[in-house]
């Protein structure tokens, strides 16, 4: 009884319809904000052993789960994030600021990397050592969760700036990252089945990337020309998957 007299004051928004529609709004945008975290899972995941990537896709959802959870349990100290510590370049730089341009240098990095692995798989020049270096369970979550991090504290400012209702933002973050355990297997299969998939989703973490570390530059990209030119670019390689299928349907017919 003492529990729900204490939760109460938190779902009183229930009988607002105008919450309703900002629950709504803030779910679909962070389930939106969760497509550029699971491209990268789907893309890490694919190149550990078979019978350990849905473990480390889990593991690695779960992860982003409790850190947005623990985030919006701390959220004073993330709204203060955004305040500038140090000015550069005539921009006041904030600790939000330096962790997405950290995770957009990582993401850079990281897609670069493997976009040439992609182009030229016989050169196994991967690390600044020279050496091979076989990517480990523990490595995979290990990135991951430095993407979770950016990515988190990115999504938890967005609610932030969409409700004031802490119930609503925890009630999104669950939904939204319960859609990307749902969606990550299938996603991570879609593109392994799919070499040209590859390379796109690679272009699209490159660009991601690259949004980032403008974001944290103080040149905000809006969101919607990013998703715009990835969802037009994912509509020009459907049409080519489509057109390489039925190229092989005819050939393997007239045989």
């Amino acid at each position: 009884m003492q529990l729900i007299e204490f939760l109460a004051p938190h779902f009183a928004f229930m009988s607002d319809p105008t919450a309703w529609v900002a629950l709504l709004t803030l779910v679909v945008l962070e389930i939106v904000l969760g497509i550029d975290n699971l491209i990268f899972i789907s893309i890490l995941t694919n190149k550990l052993p078979e019978a350990q990537r849905a473990r480390a896709r889990r593991l690695g959802i779960s992860a982003a789960l409790v850190m947005r959870l623990v985030l919006l349990a701390t959220i004073s100290i993330i709204v203060q994030l955004t305040a500038p510590v140090f000015t550069a370049l005539g921009h006041g730089f904030s600790w939000r600021d330096l962790i997405l341009i950290a995770g957009g240098l990582f993401l850079v990095w990281k897609a670069t990397k493997e976009i040439h692995h992609t182009v030229d798989p016989d050169d196994h020049q991967d690390t600044m050592l020279g050496e091979t270096v076989q990517m480990s369970l523990a490595g995979a979550i290990f990135q991951i969760l430095l993407l979770d991090l950016v990515f988190s504290i990115d999504s938890i400012i967005t609610a932030v700036g969409m409700t004031d209702e802490i119930a609503i933002m925890y009630i999104a973050v669950i939904v939204a990252v319960t859609v990307m355990m749902l969606a990550a297997t299938p996603l991570a299969n879609f593109i392994a089945k799919n070499p040209s998939i590859v390379m796109l989703a690679l272009g699209f973490l490159l660009m991601i990337g690259m949004t980032l570390i403008a974001d944290g530059m103080g040149y905000h990209v809006p969101k919607g020309y990013i998703y715009a030119a990835m969802g037009f670019s994912a509509l020009v390689e459907g049409l080519n998957m489509l057109a390489r299928n039925r190229k092989k349907a005819k050939s393997g017919g007239g045989h």
